[in-house]
């Protein structure tokens, strides 16, 4: 019988890791049946909005804070980890297989994509080729928790290949026994470092390069990379061990200043990871190795982030830690809010596709 407090070994681990996901799912249909019987009081948010979440999304910062957070430094052998990892990815074929899709995006003719990840994983997405320009470039897109059911229209370049996989578990991209739940996709093998969920989401980023260099061979060294939410954190943690990747924009990235995110209050899967470490505090060996801002210490590419002022799902020090990590030419677009609408969310969310464009053209 494993202690408590203490992560199981082997099987051990794995059956208790299982039993504690079905007392979760338990516990979230209380919590949500709870929170649908009351509304909590609105609180004053960034330049006059309003919200009902029992705790400050800005965490009592602003903007000069936010800058002066120091980032977490890394464990002994965070890089040989994360290098280790990216040549195995490398040696990936991932054959990517083409086929006439359903979705229409003007300008491009889309395609439904697969490919194979590591350990022999499918991910499936969509590869979109311009049909009004000569492509001449490509990114890799990296998606949120939300999922993705389509392929983007808000794309800064006309003149690329896109590719957008879907991470592994998620969306066209599901596979029996990880859950597509955010709240429990975040948990899938948490208790392994070397097996870890994320890490294979950080694999699909990889052997997406290699199948975009593969479909599109011209566009090497002229590849970017886009992520928001958990698609930024993946970014910042595969971005600082590839070279393909020439520069690339992070849109409030998860995962970052692991330490905080533990104890910051929040929404969404961020509270699933916060009440597993409580009863498994060990976890946090596992974590210290996927912290976004840790890896933003070793990015050598020129970097464009959008962080969040206010933000309840991803805590800006979060995010601030990763843009504050990064070593080299960076660029910062601060957002009002993040995972939050608000009336002018339309009006930036033009003032940053209007800023990529100008960061990408030299790509």
């Amino acid at each position: 019988m494993p202690t408590a407090g203490v992560i199981p070994k082997s099987a051990a681990m794995s059956r208790d890791f299982h039993l504690w996901l079905r007392s979760r799912r338990a516990a979230a249909r209380k919590s949500r049946l709870a929170a649908s019987s009351h509304a909590a009081a609105c609180s004053p948010g960034p330049a006059g909005l309003s919200h009902a979440y029992p705790f400050d999304p800005r965490y009592g910062h602003d903007l000069q804070s936010l800058c002066a957070i120091e980032p977490p430094l890394p464990p002994e052998g965070f890089a040989a980890f994360w290098q280790e990892r990216y040549q195995r990815a490398l040696r990936i074929d991932p054959q990517p297989r083409l086929a006439p899709s359903q979705h229409r995006l003007q300008g491009f003719c889309v395609f439904d994509l697969e490919y194979a990840s590591t350990e022999g994983f499918p991910v499936r997405g969509w590869l979109l080729w311009p049909t009004s320009r000569v492509a001449r470039r490509g990114f890799v897109l990296g998606h949120g928790y939300g999922g993705i059911e389509s392929p983007p229209s808000d794309l800064p370049c006309d003149d690329a290949v896109y590719v957008v996989p879907c991470f592994r578990g998620l969306s066209r991209s599901r596979r029996w026994p990880i859950s597509d739940d955010p709240n429990y996709h975040v948990l899938h093998d948490i208790h392994l470092r070397d097996r870890y969920i994320i890490g294979g989401c950080v694999d699909d980023l990889w052997t997406g390069v290699t199948a975009l260099l593969q479909v599109a061979p011209h566009t090497a060294g002229h590849v970017g990379y886009m992520g928001i939410s958990l698609g930024g954190g993946v970014g910042a943690l595969g971005l600082a061990w590839d070279g393909r990747i020439e520069r690339a924009h992070l849109n409030v990235p998860t995962f970052g200043n692991q330490a905080l995110r533990l104890v910051l209050p929040t929404v969404g899967s961020g509270v699933a990871v916060q009440a597993f470490a409580q009863q498994h505090p060990q976890v946090v060996e596992t974590l210290a190795f996927y912290d976004a801002a840790v890896a933003a210490r070793f990015i050598q590419q020129p970097m464009h982030v959008a962080a969040a002022l206010f933000d309840p799902a991803v805590a800006p020090p979060g995010q601030f830690s990763v843009f504050n990590a990064i070593g080299g030419r960076k660029d910062l677009f601060v957002l009002t809010a993040g995972h939050f609408d608000f009336p002018q969310r339309v009006q930036e969310e033009r003032r940053l596709q209007a800023a990529l464009k100008v960061f990408f053209a030299p790509l």
